[in-house]
């Protein structure tokens, strides 16, 4: 405790010198007793009394103000009369107050006294002054001046936040944002899936526990790593975890905090988050969309540039070769956008290691679904595995999403848990959108859209390869007047068998209007849009073509305005893909003849239920004779648990028969904790 106290970062904030404020009030109490007569006594009386004074003769001087009140000054003989007390205790002014009815109704009675000889005095008429009003209005500018100076002070440092501060001089201040140890603490168990990601940052966490171990080898800390991956798939929550694992001071801050409007500011931010880095030494620095500081430079000057942008990369990269390679910094970076970051950022030395975070798969989204169902109340019949196998391509922040999704409409159907349909309803409200039963259509229109969605389904049962069917529904949802939901091979290769029968699957609604109607419809160009591209990236990226094999035309190059291929190469390329869309079309129309009454049937019961089920295609065509990819990886798994869990039981009695012929006593006693963990690795 004592060594962070010692090695947290002292920033001396300049404060405001407040003297000038404390000489103003002075002045002001000043002014306001030098303008009351030095301090002499003052006395409320009444009418009547102050008429008996004048009568008396006690009244030296009359002052009537405009808001009718009076102020009489006593004879300095007459003091002890009316203060009963001496003239040296009253001052030497004292004077009486009283409030009057009129001032016609005072002249007169002063004119009657004078005339009497009772009263010699002066009379005098004045304007009550108001010392308050007069003091506010005069300072009421300053005071405003005063106040527009420390606001924009405040706007120019960046508020009381991180890097804020009341002096103009704080911009240049980082606004990273920092955890302590112990504070929020994260860890691996808080992240799902990840195992490969996780697995190498493992080693970040013991550079960081035990530097030494690497540097009595001669080895050196690595400066940083950069996690790589689509949006929402945990790279954040990883970094985290590393700090909290490690359990070291962790800094955090985006990319796009470097940049501002002031030239200078960014460099200066990057300089001024590594020297706290390095006052708090060993810690981790957290850069989140590094992309918006460390694009390429000068990739195209014709387009323009950003010279403030360029700087700032400039001193990032200074500073991750600058300091000492054993100084217990290590940067961890996040971005999705790889590809346009300079090289001099991702050389070694810099980020020596990129650590890809993908898209959860099949086992990692049920890790996910695990710990995202946790805080839900959960119906009997909600299946996990169906659950990650209808998500694929899901990342960790969508799988969320569906949890929650599922939970609101448990709740807006009054429902005690939340059951399978919940989440089901959930997935198809993310995929596809909010259904629109409102939507008015015609019979005729009704029956186009049965028979094109009857068409995917038919097609996609009778081929080898196409996605497993879930469900086919004709009610509209989104954009869409209808679909077939599907659960998506995961395949880490693909064949050209494979991408034929998709694409075939996929114009299976297009050829059942035609066959069936007689005429086609716009509700195929989402379908014609998706067949065009796998085309084309078929033969011009994967080389599956007759005429052009083997070739790719792949472009990394995102400024370049030409193709890499001839002319006579791209109309190569139209007919290769217009020739295999056409063998498929002819492919999709044949199956649906051959099929035509189970291909009818189906749609007649999508036009009378709306919404139908796997189990009601497998009524109509029988079952599917082949096993998906999904299915065939669960049942492998399944498989090799119990084959373990049957080893377990085979090897648990002989190793206590061997322990009862070595030692009879050891029948009462537990079997050792190390055995079973032994067993179940």
């Amino acid at each position: 405790m004592n060594e962070n106290s010692n090695n947290k970062p002292k920033i001396n904030v300049p404060k405001p010198n407040l003297s000038w404020l404390y000489v103003v009030i002075a002045m002001v109490f000043a002014f306001l007793w030098f303008s009351s007569d030095e301090g002499s006594a003052n006395k409320e009386i009444t009418y009547t009394e102050f008429k008996d004074m004048v009568s008396k003769g006690y009244a030296s001087k009359i002052i009537a103000y405009d808001n009718n009140t009076v102020n009489m000054y006593i004879k300095p003989e007459h003091i002890a009369d009316v203060f009963k007390s001496d003239a040296n205790k009253v001052g030497r002014s004292p004077s009486v107050n009283v409030q009057v009815g009129s001032m016609e109704a005072l002249d007169k009675f002063l004119d009657e006294e004078q005339s009497q000889g009772h009263f010699t005095g002066s009379i005098s008429y004045e304007k009550k002054n108001d010392y308050f009003g007069v003091i506010f209005w005069n300072l009421a500018p300053f005071l405003f001046l005063i106040a527009l100076y420390f606001f924009a002070i405040r706007r120019m440092g960046g508020g009381s936040g991180p890097g804020g501060g009341t002096n103009v001089f704080s911009v240049g201040k980082s606004k990273a944002q920092l955890f302590e140890k112990g504070a929020n603490r994260v860890t691996f168990k808080d992240v799902a899936g990840q195992a490969a990601a996780k697995q190498e940052v493992e080693e970040i966490v013991e550079f960081l526990k035990q530097p030494q171990k690497y540097t009595e080898l001669g080895g050196k800390i690595p400066k940083g790593a950069l996690l790589v991956g689509p949006p929402g798939t945990g790279k954040t929550l990883l970094a985290k975890a590393v700090a909290g694992e490690a359990d070291v001071p962790f800094f955090s801050i985006s990319g796009s905090d470097f940049v501002e409007m002031f030239v200078g500011v960014g460099a200066s931010r990057v300089r001024d988050l590594f020297r706290q880095a390095k006052e708090k030494a060993p810690c981790i620095i957290f850069i989140d969309e590094i992309d918006a500081v460390g694009r390429a430079r000068g990739k195209n000057p014709n387009m323009g540039g950003n010279d403030e942008r360029e700087n700032t990369l400039n001193q990032l990269l200074t500073e991750m070769d600058g300091f000492g390679s054993n100084s217990g910094v290590i940067i961890l970076a996040a971005t999705n956008r790889v590809d346009i970051l300079d090289k001099a950022l991702l050389r070694a030395g810099r980020f020596d290691r990129q650590i890809y975070v993908d898209l959860p798969d099949l086992n990692e989204r049920k890790e996910v679904f695990g710990v995202h169902l946790k805080p839900l109340k959960l119906d009997k019949n909600v299946d996990v595995d169906l659950l990650a196998r209808q998500t694929p391509g899901f990342s960790g922040a969508d799988i969320a999403n569906v949890c929650n999704e599922a939970a609101l409409i448990a709740a807006r159907h009054s429902k005690a848990s939340v059951d399978k349909d919940d989440f089901l309803a959930a997935i198809d409200r993310i995929v596809g959108g909010l259904e629109k039963k409102t939507k008015v259509m015609t019979a005729a229109e009704k029956r186009t859209i049965a028979l094109h969605e009857a068409g995917h389904a038919t097609i996609s049962w009778f081929l080898e390869h196409a996605n497993p069917l879930i469900k086919v529904t004709i009610v509209p949802r989104g954009r869409a007047l209808g679909a077939a939901w599907y659960l998506p091979e995961e395949r880490q290769i693909s064949t050209k068998e494979q991408m034929l029968d998709e694409m075939c699957a996929t114009l299976g609604g297009r050829a059942a209007e035609d066959i069936f109607i007689g005429h086609i419809s716009t509700g195929a160009m989402n379908d014609l849009e998706r067949v065009t591209k796998q085309a084309y990236g078929m033969i011009a990226y994967a080389g599956m073509s007759d005429k052009l094999p083997n070739l790719c035309y792949y472009s990394n190059d995102e400024y370049s305005f030409s193709k890499p291929y001839s002319e006579h190469t791209a109309e190569l390329i139209d007919q290769e893909v217009q020739n295999m869309i056409n063998e498929q079309y002819a492919r999709a129309k044949a199956l649906l003849l051959e099929h035509k009454e189970g291909h009818n049937q189906l749609a007649q019961l999508l036009i009378e239920k709306e919404v139908i089920f796997a189990e009601d295609v497998e009524k109509i065509f029988g079952k599917r004779p082949w096993t998906s990819r999904s299915e065939e990886i669960m049942a492998s798994e399944e498989a090799s648990k119990q084959k373990e869990e049957k080893q377990e039981k085979e090897e648990t009695p002989v190793s206590t028969s061997e322990n009862e012929a070595k030692d009879p006593e050891v029948k009462e006693l537990p079997e050792p904790t190390e055995d079973k963990t032994t067993l179940n690795n």
